[in-house]
């Protein structure tokens, strides 16, 4: 029986009836009969099997399965011994959904469908032995890392490790068209070809004209950024990698921009079909001096890119609004037009409501904390890139008259539960930043040079997080507590340290820094300001949670920073956290470091149907701590986002869930349960005043169950 014509199978009825109580309680023990029945009906029944460790790969080379050059650098009784390392471990998902998702969307097939080729085991050992690169022993690393469940690649990066007919190991991509014609045709053509190859597309529109500008001298003659809008989503369901998934993009606006109510109205409800975006995810650069506005309720000057950067020299983007803003306004020679902030605000607010766009990027707050030299103009798809960019010229013949530098994603997340069991966080963050490493060293997106230019010079990764409100839930800690942030606090400083730690050796390694890092606040040392203060005071209760793990003292930073100083660092970002979805079911942890939503989560499955998915370690003493997103206080989610954001040099994914009607007593300034835009208005607000980076969705759980802004990014979320 092949996988395409599989019988009557049992599993699902058994998954279903978790959501069935009995006596009032949950049947959890009904999902480890369907874990049981899926692999003896399922899993067994079609995975091809060799007679030994050879035959199997001399039938996945002949075939043309897998890569012959990463094979060659190891002797192949090194494969073999980590191959029996691996299966001796005994690994066992812990759920139904977990194998359901490895086998479904990560396991390798024959090309026919029919069987499977693969077991976690064997997706390890590919993975261990291509990050590694010939080296042996940090191969091993890489593998105890990724089977218990320490460490998860990026869906790019686990799916397609190893595989011969494989896409790229990145996740998503950023650009940004400058104000003139060549440059937006040239970042239709990137946008075509970065679809192609697979993740999402993230475009920076702020240096656009707007709509009624003059161009060469004649007035009302620029279209402004909606048409060229609808020019990025036709090229995104255009180039969608052989039917096989949407393309995907988002693009993005400085609030300050003239076409700025035009962009939003494109997501509206009753949008004019001609200006509606269907596909395209739309995202807010928010200044500090729009909150400034907003708290004055005062008028709002929108500026003519086109001026501004006649008079400042420098495209739109790159120009600090905040504290240009004055001297905007009194310029006679930039065009502006005024509108109430707290107008646009209530715009905002309204589109979240009925969409859950636009993404908010505070801008300065990005800036303001990132340690390289140059500016953070933008974000990606998923709102937790936050790198520096320059800008491409590009000549009529569409050939580079001025290189510039956009961004391409290498994503990783470690596992909280499982990284916690750990003593020796230092060797399991070096075998993570190692493994990504490879990942940005090996990408080479010449189809787009502004692409390859980027990641040949930044060499950035982006390591994460999952499973934290897991975490808190196993050890009876309430999310958004003081204990919860404490111990966010600590978490990311650690991952913080011990992956400047690693960056630091590859440096030194190799006597290769990143790009213009003398110009960095790591060359002059203030990055380590706040590190080489006095000890952190920590709680007797996180103490504990921590305890046998080296937590760096102010002598420890001290010291780093004198090494970096001296050899530099190989990356210039190293720090970020996606919004990691199904990748998550497989390490059997919540998604990233937000609230779960449901202690036994619904998800539909395509032509399956629904599957229910039982939170980690959910038990009569977890269950009070498993609150959902949904009845919880907006505010406790951005606090443990604030906390780990400060030792984080990019952005963090963060969601916000609201209820349409919500629950009596989740805030202090509700009078009715009704969902209305102040609520949204001051959530951001506080957001960006605990320092928060940027917003991603806004989830409305409505009345009928359904979820508004619940669409998600896969090359980020899986």
């Amino acid at each position: 029986m092949s996988l395409k014509n599989l019988g009557d199978v049992t599993y699902f009825r058994l998954n279903n009836e978790i959501n069935i109580p009995i006596n009032g309680q949950i049947p959890l023990h009904k999902d480890q009969e369907a874990l049981e029945a899926f692999f003896i009906e399922n899993v067994e029944p079609n995975l091809m099997h060799f007679d030994t460790l050879r035959d199997r790969f001399d039938y996945l080379l002949e075939n043309d399965y897998i890569e012959k050059d990463f094979f060659g650098k190891y002797n192949f009784s090194f494969i073999e011994e980590l191959s029996t390392w691996l299966y001796d471990q005994n690994f066992k998902f812990k759920s139904f959904m977990a194998a359901y998702k490895f086998y479904q969307q990560y396991a390798m097939k024959t090309n026919d469908g029919e069987y499977y080729l693969e077991n976690v085991e064997d997706r390890v050992l590919l993975n261990a032995l291509y990050f590694a690169d010939g080296d042996e022993e940090l191969a091993r690393s890489i593998a105890d890392e990724m089977l218990n469940q320490r460490y998860q690649p990026a869906t790019p990066s686990f799916l397609n490790a190893g595989r011969s007919r494989r896409g790229e190991l990145v996740s998503c991509f950023l650009i940004q068209p400058t104000d003139d014609m060549n440059a937006i045709g040239r970042s239709v053509n990137s946008a075509l070809q970065l679809s192609r190859i697979g993740g999402g597309v993230g475009i920076n529109l702020s240096n656009l004209r707007e709509a009624g500008a003059p161009i060469k001298g004649i007035a009302n003659a620029a279209s402004g950024v909606v048409p060229v809008m609808k020019l990025y989503e036709d090229s995104f369901s255009y180039s969608n990698q052989l039917g096989q998934r949407q393309g995907a993009g988002v693009v993005y606006l400085n609030v300050f921009h003239p076409d700025i109510i035009a962009f939003l109205s494109t997501k509206k409800e009753n949008a004019d079909e001609k200006i509606r975006v269907k596909t395209l995810s739309l995202g807010v650069t928010v200044p500090d001096k729009y909150y400034e506005l907003i708290k004055e309720n005062e008028d709002m000057y929108l500026f003519s890119p086109y001026d501004v950067e006649r008079i400042y020299g420098k495209p739109f983007s790159y120009v600090d609004i905040t504290a240009e803003y004055d001297n905007m306004v009194a310029n006679p020679e930039i065009d502006k037009k005024k509108i109430r902030a707290r107008d646009l605000e209530q715009e905002i607010a309204k589109l979240q409501q009925e969409s859950g766009y636009p993404y908010i990027v505070n801008i300065d707050t990005a800036n303001n904390a990132n340690p390289i030299d140059g500016r953070i103009v933008m974000s990606n798809l998923c709102s937790e890139i936050l790198q520096v960019q320059e800008p491409s010229i590009i000549n009529n013949d569409q050939t580079y008259e001025k290189l510039g530098t956009d961004i391409s994603c290498n994503l990783g997340s470690t596992n909280v539960v499982n990284l916690m069991n750990t003593k020796d966080f230092a060797k399991s963050i070096d075998a993570m930043v190692r493994a990504l490493t490879f990942v940005t060293d090996s990408s080479s997106i010449d189809v787009v040079p502004s692409i390859k230019n980027g990641n040949d010079r930044a060499h950035t990764i982006g390591l994460g997080a999952m499973g934290l409100h897991s975490y808190f839930a196993k050890n009876h800690i309430e999310y958004g507590s003081p204990e919860s942030v404490e111990f966010t606090d600590i978490y990311f400083m650690l991952l913080n340290y011990y992956s400047l730690v690693s960056s630091n050796k590859i440096a030194k390694e190799r006597g290769i820094k990143f790009y213009n890092f003398e110009k960095s606040k790591y060359a002059d040392g203030s990055y380590f300001d706040d590190y080489v203060k006095e000890d952190k005071d920590i709680s007797p209760v996180i103490a504990k949670l921590f305890e046998g793990i080296k937590i760096p003292t102010p002598a420890d930073w001290q010291e780093l920073k004198e090494q970096v100083q001296t050899d530099g660092l190989y990356h210039q970002n190293r720090l970020a956290v996606a919004p990691n979805g199904s990748i998550s079911y497989i390490n059997d942890v919540s998604a990233s470091i937000h609230p779960i939503t449901q202690r036994i989560e619904e998800r539909q499955e395509k032509k399956t149907g629904k599957i229910y998915y039982p939170a980690r370690d959910l038990a009569t003493d977890t269950i009070p701590y498993y609150t959902s997103a949904y009845d919880m206080d907006m505010r406790k989610v951005i606090d443990v986002y604030a906390a780990a954001t400060k030792h984080v040099d990019q952005g963090l994914s963060l969601t916000l869930f609201v209820r349409s009607e919500i629950p009596e007593g989740i805030y202090d300034w509700k009078t009715s349960p009704k969902q209305t835009t102040r609520d949204l208005n001051i959530l951001r607000n506080y957001a960006w005043k605990q320092g928060v980076k940027s917003i991603y969705y806004v989830r409305t759980f409505t009345d009928n169950g359904d979820e508004v802004g619940a669409n998600q990014c896969e090359s980020c979320v899986i």
